[in-house]
């Protein structure tokens, strides 16, 4: 509890700054249960979330807007690609791999954003004031020796979404659908909302018998992420089709 009155309190003391001086103010990444919280709070400025590109999950609050402000909005983010030096002598290499080598730096989590790997090439999202550092200390990846530099953006295969895909739920509760797109039963699926790991849309839900929204993503931690695109039809036996994107 003090914990969550500490974050508020923070959430709350950024968007006064930026009322008061009229200008954007931005707070550390945010997990997706920070997320929640500041979505349920209330400002006297616009506040927005930004990961560096769509369906980020790590993203930082954005106090102030242009309406609010009269400018656009610059946020601190820097874009990072981690290769191996040599390609030849790559180890295969995981997201875990390439967290825990930038986090071994001495980093805080709130400083990194999402991390994509893409076949031998990784690609960081980090605050732009530690992306010199990680850049000029990050030199291997478990056994690899890697090489780092700094992009103007990330680029389109990182962004791309995942290829849509059919499954057969029972109806469109929020614990059907979870259970459907990641093999699990209804009960299982119950065991996830319960310990307050669902959100959507970097909303908490807690009530398993919630309907998504589709297009909203659905993120369930300890079992992955993807996007909730509708229902596209139905089966023989009454029950539903239903199109979702899954991360992989």
């Amino acid at each position: 509890m003090d914990e969550e009155r500490a974050l508020k309190n923070s959430f709350s003391e950024l968007a006064a700054r930026a009322y008061d001086g009229s200008y954007y103010t931005y707070s550390r990444f945010l997990t997706l249960a920070e997320q929640n919280t500041l979505l349920g709070m209330t400002f006297p400025i616009a506040v927005s979330l930004d990961g560096g590109y769509d369906g980020a999950e790590r993203r930082i609050a954005v106090f102030g807007s242009e309406d609010d402000l009269g400018y656009a909005a610059e946020p601190p983010l820097a874009f990072i690609e981690i290769a191996p030096v040599s390609e030849k002598f790559a180890e295969p290499l995981t997201h875990r791999d390439h967290l825990g080598s930038v986090l071994g730096l001495g980093l805080d989590r709130s400083v990194t954003g999402d991390i994509q790997v893409c076949g031998s090439t990784a690609y960081a999202v980090c605050l732009d004031e530690i992306a010199d550092f990680i850049i000029e200390n990050l030199k291997k990846v478990r056994h690899t020796d890697v090489k780092c530099r700094r992009l103007d953006a990330l680029p389109p295969i990182t962004v791309k979404l995942p290829d849509e895909s059919t499954v057969i739920a029972a109806s469109e509760r929020a614990d059907a659908i979870v259970a459907a797109v990641f093999g699990l039963s209804r009960s299982e699926s119950e065991r996830f909302f319960a310990a307050g790991t669902v959100f959507a849309d970097a909303r908490l839900v807690t009530s398993p018998d919630a309907r998504l929204r589709p297009g909203c993503t659905v993120s369930v931690r300890g079992k992955g992420k993807f996007i909730y695109t509708g229902i596209s039809g139905g089966t023989r036996k009454g029950r539903l089709r239903l199109t979702v994107r899954i991360y992989t």
